[in-house]
């Protein structure tokens, strides 16, 4: 090996003892394997998405019943079925090797349908009624929260910590070599691996499922196997958390005020659960 090479093979090496860190298990295979990022205490979680869920509902029914319509289901159906479009996003795009085999950039098709709604379709004068009760619900959830400043700060900061993850050098030189593993194996030298997982050659559906065809799967397999050769996932992560902290001290106050309001929502769906669950 020359000088330079085992320069390089030690600085892998090293980078993947340093991104480690303590609990997280030797291969990624989801996002939360990873570990928490600085920013994760200021933003909605799903757990959070779940309870909003059930308190929306409850409230809804209650309104529903005020305005006459005493059996409203808790999941309703709408009267006819919509076409529906799912927003796809992911972290660090494909992270599972056995799921990368088997659905490619997607997923198991049983899956959308199990998040489907399990009640009885809505009447037609129930669905007249139901958007003024769902703004009702929405109005009670975020009572004594401040939109605009607080509530979306978390957020709108990500967008721009993001922009600069993007722009960090330990991370574009793991993109390139991620980059370079892919074209070795004589896939796209893609930029970097979200555009692999966002390439619209896999034809996502109208629920953001992709087709799984054969090519597609075996570009997710060399993308999950690259990331895992370059520790792409780990240093991706290590970016984030370093830029993240950074920004949060420097905008503490307002961070602290948009962690204040997401608690006084997590209060108030607790007190609706309580008092309509």
């Amino acid at each position: 090996m020359t000088r330079r090479g085992w320069r390089l093979g030690c600085l892998a090496v090293l980078t993947a003892i340093c991104v480690s860190g303590p609990g997280r298990p030797e291969v990624i295979r989801t996002a939360s394997d990873l570990g928490p990022l600085p920013a994760d205490r200021y933003t909605y979680t799903a757990q959070d998405y779940q309870r909003s869920q059930q308190a929306t509902a409850l409230l809804v029914r209650h309104c529903m019943a005020e305005r006459g319509h005493a059996d409203f289901p808790l999941d309703p159906r709408n009267p006819s079925d919509p076409i529906t479009l799912a927003a796809v996003s992911t972290d660090y795009g494909a992270l599972d090797l056995a799921s990368a085999r088997r659905w490619g950039y997607g997923w198991d098709p049983a899956t959308s349908r199990a998040h489907r709604p399990t009640g009885r379709r809505m009447t037609d004068a129930e669905y007249a009624d139901y958007p003024a009760c769902l703004s009702r619900s929405d109005q009670r959830l975020m009572r004594g929260i401040d939109l605009r400043r607080d509530w979306l700060y978390a957020g709108t900061r990500a967008i721009e910590t993001d922009k600069a993850v993007k722009r960090d050098p330990d991370l574009r030189a793991a993109w390139a070599a991620w980059s370079g593993c892919m074209a070795d194996r004589g896939f796209t030298r893609y930029v970097d691996p979200v555009a692999a997982y966002t390439d619209a050659a896999w034809h996502r559906g109208g629920d953001g499922n992709t087709r799984h065809t054969r090519r597609e799967r075996d570009t997710a397999v060399a993308d999950v196997i690259c990331k895992r050769r370059h520790h792409t996932p780990e240093i991706w992560h290590t970016a984030r958390a370093r830029i993240q902290t950074v920004d949060i001290t420097q905008h503490r106050a307002r961070y602290t005020a948009g962690l204040e309001a997401l608690r006084t929502y997590r209060a108030t769906i607790t007190e609706v659960l309580r008092t309509l669950g």
